[in-house]
């Protein structure tokens, strides 16, 4: 069994606890290998496909880097939170002891919370005219949002060809149920069941009361044209990591990814105690 460990390498406690878990790791007779980057001195990404089990030692940004080095690939995630939020881990050394909650894992006990992607496809044109595509997954969040070049951005939004409106503002957020805690919930969303399937919609500042948040089905497609009536450079990033591409950027289309993410957790009470504990500030540990 390949065991792969994703540390956040800018907290100490984090770097320690990896390797106290790759040596108890290696004692159990398990093959342990370790993210990539500069700080470890660990240059070459590992090979993900043989991987069984990802511990994420961090917060929910160590855990979103964890899906992309298994390139979302259906590979249980245990999460552990040694971040500021900690929203997508299982638990933290505070809450549980860490050997413990790994033992749990490996042993199969604890409950696997199936999340939607998304699937992001960035069409522009360059000076010739030419087509450009860049394609990219997400577990959280694609974002548009206007550029450091332009005061707002002005889209049309349609869902699975149905024209919903042109939008001014600041941009507009897409995510999944996993994302609607993060960006979609600062821009005015809802707070959403990691259970639903479809997508979140929400629009970032708008330049009108009238538009408001709404939600897909899974199988919707969700497409952003940007305005050639008053042109801007936007901004669109995927789960924070920010998509270049060459020219203008004509539209973005996102839809339900090919695969979902696996987490690891103690149960589905386990978001609702998330929920209460990040947003309302109940403790649970008493």
């Amino acid at each position: 069994m390949k065991v792969l460990i994703v540390p956040n390498y800018y907290k100490q406690e984090a770097i320690e606890s990896g390797l106290m878990l790759e040596l108890w790791l290696t004692r159990q007779g398990y093959e342990v290998v370790c993210a990539p980057d500069q700080r470890s001195g660990i240059n070459e990404a590992p090979d993900a496909a043989d991987v069984d089990l990802v511990i994420s030692l961090g917060g929910d940004g160590t855990l979103l880097r964890a899906a992309r080095l298994i390139e979302f690939r259906e590979i249980p995630i245990l999460g552990l939170s040694y971040g500021h939020l900690g929203f997508l881990t299982a638990a933290s050394p505070e809450e549980r002891d860490v050997l413990q909650v790994v033992s749990d894992a490996l042993a199969g006990e604890l409950h696997v919370s199936r999340r939607a992607t998304l699937s992001c496809e960035l069409l522009s044109f360059d000076e010739e005219g030419s087509e450009q595509t860049r394609t990219a997954r997400g577990l959280n969040d694609m974002a548009l949002t206007r550029g450091p070049l332009s005061d707002m951005v002005e889209f049309d939004m349609s869902v699975s060809g149905h024209h919903i409106d042109r939008l001014r503002g600041d941009g507009v957020v897409v995510s999944t149920a996993t994302g609607s805690t993060g960006y979609a919930l600062s821009a005015g969303g809802p707070i959403v069941s990691p259970d639903y399937n479809g997508m979140v919609c929400v629009p970032i500042a708008p330049h009108t009361i009238q538009a408001r948040a709404f939600l897909t089905s899974p199988s919707d497609v969700v497409e952003i044209h940007m305005s050639t009536d008053r042109p801007s450079v936007p901004a669109i990033a995927i789960d924070g990591q920010f998509l270049t591409c060459e020219g203008t950027v004509d539209r973005v289309t996102v839809r339900r990814g090919p695969s979902d993410v696996l987490l690891l957790d103690y149960g589905p009470e386990s978001f609702y105690n998330s929920v209460s504990r990040v947003f309302y500030g109940v403790r649970h540990d008493r």
